[in-house]
């Protein structure tokens, strides 16, 4: 599995506990030294089942920043790629991506419903 994070983010690093205290293999990987493309998102979004919506970090500061509450219903899918493959910041974290399954953000019963 692959495991995005943001190292300093609270949530992350309870998250990468999580995962070890479970005994999951992962490799990790910081979202703001390595930003996912546009390719992955849009794989990773299709792969999720969810809507893109939830791929942005909806709490953050550039997405206040930037108004994006009210600019994402204007924008296409293909801009909403693009725009989350610029800044690591905008995009939801963490973020577990399994070979059947992705998942923005941790919820430890979803997490474990997917890892087993």
């Amino acid at each position: 599995m692959l495991f995005i994070e943001y190292p300093k983010c609270s949530t992350c690093q309870r998250a990468g506990k999580w995962l070890e205290a479970q005994g999951a293999e992962f490799e990790r990987r910081n979202i703001v030294e390595n930003n996912p493309t546009k390719e992955e998102l849009k794989a990773w979004h299709q792969k999720s089942g969810l809507p893109l919506k939830r791929f942005f970090n909806t709490s953050g500061m550039k997405y206040r920043e930037l108004e994006l509450k009210d600019r994402l219903k204007e924008m296409s899918e293909e801009e909403q790629y693009e725009l989350l493959a610029t800044d690591g910041m905008l995009v939801k974290r963490p973020l577990l991506v399994g070979e059947d399954f992705v998942i923005p953000g941790f919820k430890e019963k979803e997490w474990a419903e997917k890892i087993g």
